[in-house]
């Protein structure tokens, strides 16, 4: 089946590059694992080697340790320094050292992560926070994608383009550098909140966000960004996810004003059992407003005095073509335009095969469907089949620019890409 002749596919391709690595704690393996974060026995005969080399072997280690990385990070001594820190308190003979001892013993409990080695998939578009650059008729916009690495652990990196008045796409050229935030707030726990903060000297393409709680402990997976405007017009940049601990997955939600600072929150009720929660850009009636599908095979309209809790709801949009037969979701945050919430939706049919459409729900009241597409707007075309998934055309979410939609879509749950359509012919296609 052809696409409709109004989707164009752009010449834009991003596939996920094993270069990009951050550092990460090593834990040196131990069988059992017991409760402290490293093997203390085998950690202290490390310590104890390094301790061996005196004051100029360790000096000399360490200056070999930053040949060879310190121009692949930024300010690897304070990551060594932290690390230092963390496994220090467990151990002795480490109360009195040298700076570039005790950066050495860190150095030793770190190892660098290639977090997008595998895939570069699932993205969301949402505008800029800074317009200044942005081209007449255009807009400047970052995208959060879901980068996987090894171990299969997801996480989310991002990157930062350019719209112009034609609706081409051009993306900035990632900096070489990337680093995990640092956890300022919160104590990490299944239940808390989070707070993760970037390299001030970073820009936003540096910034991955990696698992930091139990819950997310195998993979932080889908972002679906929100750029909400209060009732007050402040702005907030939401992103609701599915965290994954290698048993279970849980709804959580991020929340930056930057993409530097982040607060991480899990979601609770009883609607928030399964995958692909998207909040809507603005209040509705005075309450927040999100699309879940808690049944895994609908969407439903749901409404909350408040961020975290969501529970109840209206059943809105099920199945109803061969191409969404298994199940419907969304596609990314609902978009309002003047015919009402523009909400791109991914059906599953035969042979789990995962393709794009649309549907558009009532203005004032979101729980009503419109109209939808009876035919899928991007289905995966045979050279976009195959990849780490087969069969999968998938988006987190995208934007509108003067009324043409920009939509970034992952193929094969392997490399990204994006398509155009303008919004008069999709809302055309709808019945």
């Amino acid at each position: 089946m052809l696409q409709p002749a109004f989707v164009t596919r752009l010449p834009v391709l991003l596939r996920p590059d094993p270069s990009r690595v951050v550092i990460r704690p090593f834990r040196p393996a131990v069988e059992p694992r017991d409760a402290t974060p490293v093997d203390m026995s085998r950690a202290q005969r490390i310590v104890d080697r390094v301790l061996a080399l005196g004051e100029q072997g360790a000096s000399a280690e360490l200056a070999n340790v930053d040949l060879d990385f310190s121009t692949r990070h930024r300010n690897t001594r304070a990551m060594f320094e932290r690390r230092f820190l963390q496994v220090g308190a467990w151990l002795t003979g480490t109360s009195r050292l040298t700076s570039d001892q005790a950066h050495l013993i860190g150095a030793y409990f770190c190892h660098e992560y290639s977090y997008e080695a595998a895939a570069l998939f699932n993205p969301s578009i949402v505008l800029h926070p800074d317009q200044a650059t942005a081209p007449p008729g255009g807009a400047r916009f970052v995208m959060a994608l879901r980068g996987v690495g090894e171990g299969h652990i997801s996480s989310i990196t991002f990157r930062t383009g350019t719209i112009d008045a034609n609706a081409n796409v051009s993306l900035d050229p990632p900096s070489p550098h990337a680093a995990v935030p640092t956890v300022v707030g919160g104590n990490g726990l299944e239940h808390g909140i989070v707070e993760i903060v970037a390299d001030a000297e970073a820009n936003i393409s540096e910034c991955v966000v990696f698992p930091v709680t139990p819950a997310q402990s195998k993979g932080i997976e889908d972002v679906r960004l929100t750029r909400f405007v209060e009732d007050d017009s402040t702005v907030t940049y939401y992103g609701t996810y599915t965290a994954y601990s290698g048993a279970a997955i849980a709804s959580e939600m991020l929340s930056t004003e930057d993409f530097h600072h982040f607060k991480l929150m899990p979601l609770v009720g009883d609607r928030v059992s399964n995958k692909g929660m998207a909040l809507f850009p603005r209040r509705i009636d005075g309450k927040f407003a999100m699309l879940g599908r808690y049944d895994n095979e609908n969407l439903w309209y749901l409404t909350s005095s408040d961020l975290a809790s969501w529970s109840g709801g209206v059943r809105t949009v099920t199945p109803c073509y061969p191409w969404e037969f298994v199940q419907i979701g969304n596609c990314g945050a609902p978009m309002e335009i003047d015919e009402g919430w523009l909400v791109m939706t991914h059906g599953v049919g035969p042979m789990r095969n995962y393709a794009i459409g649309a549907c558009l729900l009532d203005k004032k009241d979101p729980s009503i469907l419109i109209g939808r597409t009876p035919e899928p707007l991007i289905r995966p075309e045979p050279s976009e089949r195959e990849g780490y998934v087969p069969n999968v055309v998938y988006t987190c979410g995208g934007i509108i620019c003067e009324r043409v939609l920009i939509l970034p879509y992952a193929i094969a749950d392997t490399i990204t890409t994006f398509a155009t359509m303008p919004i008069d012919r999709l809302l055309a296609a709808m019945v």
